[in-house]
């Protein structure tokens, strides 16, 4: 008699139940991360793309600074150990020479031998002669012990030495770690920005740099009166227009912002730190209205930005990568604040 059972529908195992769902999930996410992505960039205003690539740049420029800051201490740090490190080698062949000398006179002692001073008097046929012996003694066993002496201090400021090499080793490699974090960030914020230009046509990049504006290329009556230093620094500034902007660059063939205005004040003699953080600290702090020639001015809540001041309201700086040397407004960022260096 045949059989009127349904037959069985296969079901899907649970591992190729838990496959499809995670394919399906990934489908799904692929489309709202790549594709949706991309056509929420696509139908971006060019305001809109100029404002996101301004924001990638400024992240980026965020980045440098904290970049520079880590190779600078990196630097310092790794040049505090070689001279720890060459200290440590001059104290070790000191401590060898001392324990050397020791051992020459310990060897020497052996060779001779010594007696008890009660006999050795007993058996002089001259107790004149035995009392020189026996102040001779007295002072080589003074210069044994000071000797002895010497070697312990030699050893225990050796130990001091390389244990702050230690300490200089250990800040040298944060600060290598600190610094490579930051320029993995200043890549990724700039490959960013790219990526958005490079889905403008010609018009629309012509049109987005027409609409960033407020850059001038230069003028011969900018420069208001100055001298001594701070004319140096203005003239150095001016000598840089048109030169490239270079993440970490401090000249002469590129620079970044406050790579321009250390190697600007350096040409006048005075050494600023590196980064905009610590240059808006080194030097009297001015208000905006009492700007001269040669200060340092500063920009965003950040302090990220730093620029020559030329005179007129305007300032000569390294804006952003792919925009040169050049003029600006000191109207057209956020101003954060002032500094004249001494």
């Amino acid at each position: 008699m045949a059989s009127h059972r349904k037959p069985k529908q296969r079901s899907l195992t649970s591992s190729t139940a838990r496959a499809a769902a995670l394919l399906a999930l990934t489908g799904a996410a692929s489309t709202t991360l790549l594709g949706g992505t991309g056509h929420a960039e696509n139908r971006l205003t060019p305001a809109q793309v100029r404002a996101k690539i301004d924001g990638y740049q400024r992240e980026a420029e965020e980045a440098t600074e904290r970049y520079n800051g880590a190779k600078e201490k990196a630097d310092k740090a790794g040049e505090a150990l070689e001279a720890l490190r060459d200290q440590a080698a001059r104290r070790t062949t000191r401590l060898n020479t001392a324990r050397n000398a020791l051992g020459a006179f310990a060897t020497a002692q052996y060779r001779s031998g010594t007696i008890a001073p009660a006999l050795q008097l007993a058996l002089s046929s001259s107790p004149d002669q035995y009392l020189q012996r026996a102040s001779l003694a007295e002072r080589a066993g003074s210069r044994q012990a000071a000797l002895i002496a010497a070697i312990g201090r030699q050893e225990r400021k050796l130990r001091q030495v390389r244990g702050e090499a230690a300490d200089r080793l250990a800040a040298l490699r944060a600060s290598r770690t600190a610094a490579a974090r930051h320029k993995r960030t200043v890549q990724r914020k700039l490959a960013a920005a790219d990526r958005l230009l490079d889905r403008l046509t010609l018009e629309q990049r012509q049109r987005l740099t027409a609409a960033r504006g407020g850059d001038e290329t230069g003028a011969a009556d900018a420069l208001a009166p100055g001298a001594g230093r701070a004319a140096r620094a203005v003239s150095y500034v001016y000598a840089a227009l048109g030169k490239p902007y270079v993440w970490g660059a401090t000249g002469p063939h590129g620079y970044d912002c406050s790579g321009l205005t250390q190697a600007a004040w350096r040409a006048a003699g005075v050494s600023l730190p590196r980064t905009t953080y610590t240059q808006i600290n080194a030097g009297r702090r001015v208000t905006r209205d009492q700007l001269a020639p040669g200060d340092l001015v500063f920009f965003y809540s950040g302090v990220s930005h730093v620029g020559l001041y030329i005179g007129g309201g305007r300032m000569i700086h390294a804006p952003r990568p792919g925009a040169p040397v050049r003029m600006a407004s000191v109207a057209d960022m956020p101003f954060a604040g002032a500094a004249r260096p001494a």
